[in-house]
């Protein structure tokens, strides 16, 4: 039984009896919003399902992603989480899914089917949602997975994109106003606003619609910048969850390794404390929505040793959290064997169909997650990044500011136009498909056709990271 709707009491989060609660949990990445590295196609959303459909034609296609949809999560799925003691599950959405950029305001109500059955599925035992934008309008950040095929957030600069992200929550927040197993609604994930006070502005402008409809549920606002700062925010808030994002480049193939010496403990508690200054400063809580690390292939070089480092950082980064007393949401719980707690089996029908495609998109290092090094690319790329920086000083200046010029150049030239030349060969993969055969692609992605990666279930289920 809930004990009513959580809220922001202090730095904390409680439920209706004054009770803290610590939420812990993971997020249906990939699922209402695909990205291209979990799901493995390329390019972004939006261009790979305008090929499919062409590939497969409309009854096929509506058949296949209303059965994907259908096995990534199923009562065998919250059951797991549950076996975990994990508690919080968020869901991160595609605006498409709910209103056509060429039809906006009109309400699909066909988008809901899934959206429902897993906050129901969720509410039932007892697992806390958090509604996710992942894509709004326009794009509220420069890369693929709020489903843009550009480097240009055009939420910030039209306001009828940012008139329909407030429509849209508000018609979310109408449908589930009386849900207290919903922990709240995370109103944009990443934005990437330029000049900061944008974002801020439209955060302010959501809350007075979303209250004016839904009073009780709680708010959650990432940081500008891809969840990283606060400097031109104002004011705070009722009600609301401050949230980061607090990835370690150690989680990456490209970062250094992770052998928990001092100096990288010292790395990650400066990052975490830098994200989190306004947050203290204010007497804020905190919601840590996203982290993770990057599994070894069986291609790459002492996959063994490379996942015990990874399942390091992660204890490093949970004991982190416990210790400071931030809720925190892993990214994420599905994909094709990247950084998800399950992925398909390898002899599955879908790991095996798109295979090839997988070691074709590492070696091109289409996409920057799992991508491989690549000589080739690296002495095509470093020659324009020199040229570039030594024709274009102020280069360096553009935002993301964190970005330099050379993934400034592989965001807009491998990640955008050559990933975008790909998803034909994506889509091809699905041409004359049966219907069983389609049936089988879709069930590679149900509980009983995945498989969990071991170390972190083990570190979930042994709770070592909670301090004794």
């Amino acid at each position: 039984m809930s004990k009513g709707f959580l809220r922001v009491k202090g730095t904390q989060i409680v439920d209706s009896d004054d009770e803290s609660v610590n939420l812990r949990g993971t997020a249906l990445g990939g699922w209402l919003n695909m990205e291209n590295f979990l799901v493995g196609y390329s390019g972004n959303e939006s261009g790979v399902r305008a090929a499919m459909l062409k590939v497969m034609g409309r009854d096929d296609y509506d058949f296949f992603f209303d059965r994907w949809l259908y096995h990534f999560f199923t009562e065998k799925d919250v059951t797991f989480l549950k076996s975990l003691k994990l508690n919080c599950l968020r869901l991160p959405f595609n605006h498409r899914h709910f209103e056509d950029d060429m039809n906006p305001r009109v309400l699909k109500e066909t988008g809901f089917k899934h959206l429902d059955r897993v906050i129901r599925l969720c509410s039932e035992n007892q697992i806390y949602t958090v509604l996710d934008m992942h894509t709004s309008p326009g794009g509220q950040n420069q890369d693929q997975h709020c489903d843009n095929n550009t480097s240009h957030a055009a939420l910030w600069e039209y306001k009828d994109h940012q008139d329909r992200v407030v429509w849209l929550w508000e018609q979310i927040a109408h449908r589930y106003k009386d849900n207290p197993w919903i922990a709240g609604y995370n109103l944009l994930n990443e934005p990437a606003d330029s000049e900061g006070t944008r974002v801020a502005n439209l955060y302010t402008r959501l809350e007075k619609s979303i209250r004016a409809v839904d009073p009780q549920h709680m708010l959650f606002i990432d940081g500008n910048t891809y969840g990283m700062e606060f400097n031109a925010f104002h004011g705070i808030l009722p009600n609301t969850i401050y949230s980061i994002h607090d990835y370690s480049m150690m989680a990456f193939s490209i970062g250094e390794t992770y052998r928990g010496t001092p100096q990288q403990k010292q790395k990650l508690d400066q990052q975490l404390e830098r994200k989190c200054q306004y947050q203290h400063h204010h007497s804020l809580p905190i919601w840590n929505g996203e982290f993770g690390v990057t599994w070894a292939t069986p291609n790459d070089e002492n996959p063994d040793a490379v996942n015990d480092c990874r399942q390091m950082l992660m204890l490093q980064q949970l004991r982190n959290y416990e210790k400071a007393g931030i809720p925190w949401s892993m990214w994420s719980y599905k994909d094709v064997a990247l950084m998800g707690l399950m992925h398909p089996a390898p002899n599955s029908a879908y790991q095996q169909l798109i295979a090839p495609f997988l070691e074709r998109k590492r070696r091109t290092q289409v996409d920057w997650t799992g991508a491989s090094e690549a000589a080739e690319i690296e002495n095509l790329i470093n020659p324009l990044v020199k040229w570039i920086d030594s024709v274009s000083p102020t280069a360096t200046k553009t935002y993301p500011l964190h970005w330099s010029t050379k993934q400034h150049i592989f965001r807009n030239v491998i990640q955008t136009f050559l990933a975008s030349s790909f998803t034909n060969e994506f889509a091809e993969l699905f041409r004359e498909k049966t219907r069983d055969e389609l049936e089988e692609l879709a069930a590679s992605w149900s509980f009983d056709g995945c498989v969990a990666h071991d170390q972190l279930v083990e570190l979930l289920r042994n709770k070592a990271y909670i301090p004794e």
